[in-house]
């Protein structure tokens, strides 16, 4: 059994190239942003709580957006259910990418989980980042559950924040403890 290695602040993260509800790619670093990429990896189209989770970065995106932050939902879900979630949410700001491979997800440092009922077979548990313009890990939060993620208003404050004082990155020590 493989547990995921979590990324490290202040290091690259892996590359990200995928599909794009709506036709295009998602190309991580392709586009320059002012401040961070908002990377949010959802379990699928089956979890209400990522439904729930999509629709408040939907209403926040704008916000985020004024700050330099462009927003991105990432799922290993296929191109249809994809599609049917950006819909179910109503997408409009956020992209929605799709087909991650599970070993990307790994890669991003998320929990994998095996599907029950009319879940898909394999998909990832949650994940948020924020990636910097040089593709550095500022923040990042995995979780194996879909329940309480990071608030994304909590969030949008916490970049206020980063911007204003300019905090760096932290966790970033992998000395010795």
């Amino acid at each position: 059994m493989t547990t995921p290695t979590p990324l490290m602040p202040r290091e690259r993260v892996p590359a990200l190239d995928l599909p794009l509800v709506g036709g295009g790619r998602y190309v991580l670093g392709a586009k320059t942003v002012q401040r961070f990429d908002l990377l949010v990896f959802y379990r699928g189209l089956h979890c209400p709580v990522c439904t729930k989770y999509l629709l408040e970065l939907e209403r926040l995106a704008p916000e985020f957006e004024k700050r330099g932050v462009r927003s991105v939902a990432i799922s290993s879900d296929g191109s249809d259910r994809a599609a049917k979630m950006a819909e179910k949410v109503k997408a409009n700001l956020v992209s929605l990418s799709f087909d991650l491979p599970l070993s990307a997800a790994r890669a991003w440092g998320l929990y994998l989980s095996a599907g029950r009922g009319e879940e898909p077979a394999h998909f990832n548990e949650p994940g948020v980042f924020l990636v910097k313009p040089d593709g550095t890990l500022y923040y990042g939060s995995t979780q194996t559950m879909p329940f309480a993620r990071p608030p994304l208003a909590d969030l949008l404050g916490a970049v206020d924040y980063a911007i204003t004082k300019d905090y760096p990155a932290r966790g970033e020590y992998a000395g010795e403890a």
